[in-house]
């Protein structure tokens, strides 16, 4: 992969936190062949929120607010994988048993091997006894959502633990006018209803939101209900000192179907029950305090805090499957519950030619987990009793963005983390019999992160540049055992930009090389450490406004991701016996051979209506636990159609699966989460 490492260069701290200052000088573009940059001016509050832009030397994805309201979708995963061509597999257990999105040709169990941050606060859960780094989408009010940026690699120093394979970078709406209410029926005895209002003057501006969904459920035994608010508040100060607070609650009931077989599949049985008992329920809450200070012409102070507290208990079976599936039968019940806290705060000049970003953070997570086995919901035996379990990580970093001629922009960033994590694990004497505390176990690392990059600005709107960045997360697992190593890589890229009036659009290649890599079943939780894995591939990413009324876009990835030094071991339920299998040189679990999208916008300037068209693509995946076998690609159309009642009301239809396919979700160790079927969505909304 030569190729790769010659590119020009080598990784990128993307300008997330670029300089949120008044100029001191105007440094307005003079020609449009040049990095100079137009006069800066202010953008979020926020550290981490603020949007992708243009000119950094690496691949992201933009996704606008129009996109994501005219979008037919189930939940929050879905509507991400149909704006901005995400990878993701659902799990179709409930809205609080996080689904599995991914970057690059990452597994990502719950998501776990992207960080996502909402307007400053990161979602990702650490000590997390089901999965580290657990990463629930559906707290995101879609409503409430401005923007949202894929970035794809690790290659900002802002973001550290879990920015493995890529960021979701959400900013919500700061200002509106007025208050839009909405109701959405839909297949499957779906309901959602909500509000969402803004209010302000000169000084003071916000938002409120509360938004509720009920679901039936497409498959038997699988119903669920959210209820969800959100608050967003804006004051000024002064002209140098605004302050930005913001609150996020959300809770869900759900029941749980569970999987399905082959052959259940195949017939399209998709009302087999596997435990009428089975379901769960989550409580997530996070609170925000950001401050912006003007400090000079050049220099910006921008500082975050917040708290989260969650808590979760899940009731799922896994079926015994002969063969090579470890899954034994019975019914496991999960508890979590949460606290954390954290801090990112950091100091910005802006030079006459670029900018310098010095920053700090520190992110706290206390964590309570119970895993037991039960039967029709009722407890037998513990298999793991951690109380608490306590994570503390302190992060330094740094970035620079210098334009060192008038072509040619250098970014480096550097990031350093301190990790301590403790657990006090208890052995239980039985149910109602209480537990023996045993000691606790303690342990600490830290790691080093460098990126760098250059782009060169070419003629006629062409921009060539390369990255190289290290990027880490904690392995899973570590809840239990504090001294597990950090599953680290090296990621590498190199590609095109293109901007202009009518099109815009890149081409990258990309290769990651995983250490310490882990081998992880979503299904039934198995994992290992201690291989090597290769990602490498391409990314094509364009929109293009054909004609006044029609624009098209999409994002592809095609990949190649293959495990190059590890070893499974596969378990015999009916035995007990094991043998080992070597993975050397076959695809990575559950990783797809390519996965994108495809949109087709229609919206007459005149007209009262606008139509969208999206296809949604996922090539041949190899699903756990099964080496060497590679099931079918998929692919998905869905259309939406919006109808303007006169200057406030709207009435939106959308199709999702128009033609019915039968797909799967998700398979590991033989067992499958089916697709959902057509289903129709329906939107009546109205400003007042």
């Amino acid at each position: 992969m030569r190729w790769l490492i010659l590119g020009l260069a080598l990784a990128a701290l993307p300008a997330t936190v670029v300089a949120q200052l008044p100029a001191a000088r105007d440094t307005g573009r003079t020609r449009n062949d040049t990095l100079t940059r137009p006069p800066i001016r202010l953008v979020p509050v926020t550290v981490t929120a603020a949007p992708t832009l243009p000119q950094q030397p690496a691949t992201s994805v933009h996704v606008t607010q129009a996109a994501i309201q005219q979008t037919p979708a189930f939940d929050s995963y879905d509507l991400i994988r149909q704006t901005a061509g995400v990878e993701v597999h659902d799990q179709g257990q409930g809205p609080g048993f996080a689904s599995d999105a991914s970057v690059r040709g990452y597994s990502s169990d719950h998501s776990t091997d992207i960080a996502t941050w909402v307007d400053g606060v990161p979602l990702n859960e650490s000590v997390n006894g089901h999965a580290e780094g657990y990463d629930d989408w559906n707290i995101l009010f879609p409503e409430a959502i401005q923007s949202v940026d894929v970035i794809k690699g690790p290659t900002s120093a802002v973001y550290g633990n879990f920015a493995f394979s890529g960021i979701v970078n959400i900013r919500t709406i700061e200002q509106m006018k007025g208050t839009d209410v909405w109701l959405d029926p839909a297949s499957y005895g779906r309901g959602e209803g909500g509000l969402l209002g803004g209010f302000g003057n000169d000084t003071t501006h916000g938002v409120l939101g509360l938004r509720a969904v009920h679901e039936d459920g497409w498959r038997a035994h699988s119903s669920y209900d959210i209820l969800q608010g959100h608050t967003r508040v804006v004051h000024q100060f002064s002209p140098t000192t605004t302050i930005d607070g913001g609150v996020e609650l959300y809770a869900t009931q759900w029941h749980s179907p569970g999987f399905l077989d082959d052959s259940q599949f195949t017939a399209r049985d998709y009302n087999v029950v596997t435990n009428s008992t089975d379901h769960g329920w989550k409580l997530r809450g996070q609170e925000r305090l950001s401050l912006r200070v003007i400090l000079g012409p050049s220099l910006a102070w921008r500082t975050t805090a917040y708290a989260t507290q969650g808590s979760w208990k899940l009731l799922l079976t896994i079926p015994a499957e002969p063969g090579t599936f470890e899954g034994g039968g019975g019914q496991t019940e999960e508890d979590d519950r949460r606290l954390g806290a954290g801090l990112t705060s950091a100091l910005t000049w802006a030079l006459p030619r670029g900018e310098i970003t010095l920053g700090t953070a520190y992110d706290w997570a206390h964590s309570s987990y119970q895993n037991w086995n039960t039967t029709n919901a009722v407890r037998t035996d513990a298999n793991a009793l951690i109380a608490p379990a306590v994570q503390g990580e302190a992060s330094l970093f740094a970035q620079a963005s210098e334009d060192i001629t008038r072509h040619l922009r250098a970014t480096l960033g550097v990031r350093f983390d301190h990790q301590s994590t403790s657990d006090t694990p208890d052995s239980s004497l039985g149910p109602g019999m209480g537990t023996i505390a045993q000691p606790v176990v303690k342990a600490s690392k830290s790691i080093f992160a460098p990126k760098f990059g250059l782009l060169y600005r070419l003629p006629l709107g062409l921009d060539l540049y390369g990255n190289i960045s290290r990027g880490f997360r904690q392995s899973d697992g570590v809840i239990e055992d504090p001294t597990l190593p950090y599953i680290t890589m090296w990621a590498y890229e190199t590609g095109l930009k293109l901007t202009s009036g009518v099109v815009s659009g890149s081409v990258a290649l990309f290769r990651d090389d995983v250490s310490n890599d882990q081998t992880l079943n979503p299904v039934t939780l198995e994992d290992e450490n201690g291989g090597a894995s290769r990602r490498q591939g391409v990314e094509v990413e364009v929109a293009m406004r054909v004609t006044p009324a029609l624009r098209l876009s999409g994002d592809w990835t095609f990949q190649d991701a293959r495990y190059t030094t590890d070893t499974y071991t596969e378990v015999d339920s009916v035995d007990g016996g094991s043998s080992v299998a070597d993975l050397n040189g076959l695809r990575v679990f559950n990783t797809a051979r390519y996965v994108g999208f495809a949109t087709a916008e229609i919206a007459p300037p005149a007209a009262r209506w606008t139509l969208r068209l999206t296809m949604n693509a996922m090539g041949p995946y190899s699903p756990f636990d099964e080496p060497g076998v590679v099931l079918p690609s998929w692919t998905l159309f869905s259309v939406t159609g919006v109808l303007r009642l006169g200057a406030a009301a709207s009435l939106q239809v959308g199709v999702r699966n128009v033609f019915d396919l039968a797909y799967r979700e998700l398979e590991a160790g033989g067992l499958i989460t089916p697709g959902e079927p057509r289903a129709v969505y329906g939107a009546l909304r109205y400003h007042l």
